[in-house]
């Protein structure tokens, strides 16, 4: 993040922006600690968020978890944390255990999903949460409820389909939706300049008839004001908003893989140079709002709560096989 001014001459609340940091950080230590687990061979699958969390967080805060709703995509750890997910609610899905929110133990890790805290249930299909979400949408503005629906997905999502018949009904509907591209560079393996001819996803939104903007995914400041501004079009009825956050991939695509095999040698300790999570650090420093002190607490308080949910959920007892096959077949009440 390349030093900037502070947000658009509105008064700083300098709490918020640290709360901001604090769900950067506790979105980064959890996700390490869930790679630990599974090369421990505790947990079968991890798909990080790393390098993304202040695309993440941004968008979160700038959101009102009240009355708007989320539809996550896998790599949206930061995400769900922000708008309410707890620590614990998140290991209890990632080790599949009876009592995660998200499925029960029944999906596979990262399949966010919460009513309570206004998380849609995602599904393994990528990109069938963009149309789920405009679905919500439209349910909203028919049913003049307050608030947005906010969709996340990677670059590589752009291609499907749903991507492209969401944002045409989104914006023929005037639907109060913000579709969030988070553009790590890959889609799995393959880099964007072999999947699309366009250097900007966002410049796409032309063709739907709305805004598309191209923010910076380590800033989380230029994230946050970008939703504010698309939240505030939606309330309005003005439809839609695609944004484009550009972002960095620190980790193989997923446990599965290895990335060695497709990144250029030296790329990624030049894309660590614009760790969100350091860079947004420095900002703060730089105000003076910062101090090592400070540092050393927050490090602390995350550790607790890092490990305190790695040992909830490792206790935690696994579904009753009994159960395998509800909310699959129907079954009769006796």
């Amino acid at each position: 993040m390349a030093q900037r001014e502070l947000l658009s001459g509105q008064p700083v609340d300098w709490q918020k922006l640290k709360t901001m940091y604090y769900y950067m950080v506790l979105s980064r230590k959890l996700d390490e600690r869930m790679w630990i687990l599974n090369r421990q061979g505790k947990a079968a699958f991890v798909i990080s968020c790393q390098g993304q969390e202040g695309a993440q967080v941004g968008v979160a805060l700038a959101m009102d978890p009240s009355v708007d709703w989320i539809t996550p995509y896998y790599r949206d750890l930061g995400v769900v944390l922000a708008f309410g997910m707890t620590a614990r609610e998140v290991m209890l899905g990632f080790l599949a255990k009876r009592d995660d929110p998200s499925s029960g133990g029944r999906q596979m890790p990262s399949h966010y999903g919460l009513r309570a805290k206004h998380i849609l249930t995602g599904s393994s299909p990528v990109t069938t949460q963009v149309t789920h979400a405009a679905g919500l949408a439209l349910a909203m503005k028919v049913r003049k409820v307050p608030g947005i629906t906010a969709s996340f997905l990677g670059e590589g999502s752009t291609s499907q389909g749903e991507f492209h018949e969401a944002l045409n009904f989104a914006s023929v509907h005037k639907l109060p939706l913000i579709v969030v591209v988070e553009n790590n560079g890959y889609a799995i393996s393959v880099p964007q300049a072999h999947q699309m001819s366009v250097i900007n996803v966002a410049d796409r939104a032309s063709g739907y008839g709305i805004p598309g903007v191209v923010v910076q995914g380590s800033d989380p400041l230029a994230v946050y004001e970008a939703t504010v501004a698309a939240r505030e079009r939606a309330l309005r009825g003005e439809g839609p908003t695609l944004i484009e956050a550009k972002t960095h991939r620190y980790t193989p695509h997923s446990s599965d893989d290895d990335d060695r095999s497709y990144r250029p040698e030296g790329e990624l300790l030049r894309e660590k140079a614009d760790d969100p999570v350091v860079m947004f650090r420095n900002w703060l420093t730089t105000y003076q709002k910062w101090d090592d002190q400070q540092e050393t607490a927050l490090l602390k308080r995350v550790r607790e709560v890092v490990d305190d949910a790695t040992d909830y959920a490792e206790k935690a007892p696994y579904p009753d096989p009994s159960t395998l096959l509800d909310h699959v077949y129907y079954s009769p009440q006796v």
